[in-house]
């Protein structure tokens, strides 16, 4: 498949592409809000975590399926692909080391897929709640 944006179209769109406060994590967001938890969104953890207890030592990331290379739903782009392949997979390696460093710190590490948090948010709030009660305090 060819692109059909030339490269400056292509530079532009990607760059409107958010890293913090995408959907999926404010959705995840306003529904731990609701069940009465609180947490902090600023931190200065190895990887910045989306969502962090800082009490139960507790850090959550939602990943974005494109960018963290999910499974079940991320394409490679048939343009550039070695670019892409080079610059996903470092993404991947990048994932592996933050959660080594947090564990190593005693952090505990939730990750959810956008698609997660978009077609079973109640599941990943279940999984946040079970998490955050065996914490130790």
């Amino acid at each position: 498949m060819i692109d059909i944006l030339n490269p400056s179209q292509r530079s532009y769109c990607m760059s409107r592409i958010r890293g913090k406060n995408t959907k999926p994590e404010v959705l995840l967001r306003k529904a731990l809000w609701e069940t009465g938890l609180r947490y902090r969104l600023k931190n200065k953890l190895p990887g910045r975590p989306d969502i962090v207890f800082p009490g139960r030592r507790l850090a959550i990331f939602v990943d974005g399926c494109f960018w963290h290379v999910c499974p079940e739903h991320c394409q490679m782009p048939a343009t550039n692909r070695a670019f892409w392949e080079k610059k996903l997979s470092k993404n991947m390696a990048r994932d592996k080391e933050v959660n080594r460093l947090l564990e190593q710190e005693d952090w505990r590490v939730l990750r959810f897929w956008e698609h997660e948090v978009k077609n079973d948010l109640h599941g990943c709030v279940k999984c946040v709640l079970q998490a955050f009660q065996t914490a130790d305090t």
